[in-house]
């Protein structure tokens, strides 16, 4: 368990030192984890809903600030190039994320050719209901992507490294609350990047 929890702290770090400079990434980041950790409650009552806040408002805000603010230049810090830094990423970097943000983006489709979705949904009456199921469609899709990439790191890595990569993505909302909360305040102060002077794994 030891090694587990470690293993953890070196992967959250290298998330933070890697992709978190920017303030306003940062920023929003606090404010996807807000929104999925709301998600989160929601998914017991219901789960529709919860889907619609985690995709649309949860990450659509959290990989905003990876493409949009995130700077793709040579990190100083880390001294090291974008490029590498894509390739060792250990989750889903930028080329796998527009993939799995095609594949969200499209998938209402699969109503329009089959609205009950080879029978495990009534026929669409009304939008309130297409949304619904493709709300449904969604929650699917983010678990089937965190399920995929845990089991494809277990072939790539280790079995340890694929868990402990699942543990840091359903945890991150708890973590990203504590870790990004003053971003906004800094924002505001016009620090629009992270000096990074921490060198200690979080």
């Amino acid at each position: 368990m030891r090694e587990f929890l470690e293993a953890l702290k070196v992967q959250r770090w290298d998330d933070h030192r890697y992709y978190h400079h920017n303030r306003i990434n940062q920023s929003l980041h606090f404010i996807s984890a807000i929104s999925f950790l709301c998600a989160y409650v929601l998914l017991f009552i219901d789960p529709a809903m919860a889907a619609l806040i985690g995709w649309l408002v949860a990450m659509v805000s959290r990989q905003a600030g990876h493409f949009f603010f995130e700077p793709k230049g040579y990190d100083e810090v880390n001294q090291a190039t974008h490029e590498h830094k894509e390739k060792i990423k250990v989750g889903y970097n930028l080329k796998r994320k527009v993939v799995l943000l095609t594949i969200w983006a499209l998938s209402p489709l699969v109503l329009y050719f089959d609205p009950t979705l080879l029978g495990i949904f009534d026929l669409s009456s009304n939008p309130i209901e297409f949304v619904n199921h493709t709300a449904l469609i969604w929650l699917v899709l983010g678990g089937a992507a965190v399920l995929f990439r845990t089991v494809h790191l277990f072939f790539l890595k280790d079995v340890q490294t694929g868990l402990v990569w699942m543990t840091k993505i359903l945890t991150d909302p708890f973590h990203d609350v504590k870790l990004y909360c003053k971003a906004p305040l800094y924002v505001m102060r016009g620090e629009l990047m992270d000096p990074m002077r921490s060198k200690q794994v979080i």
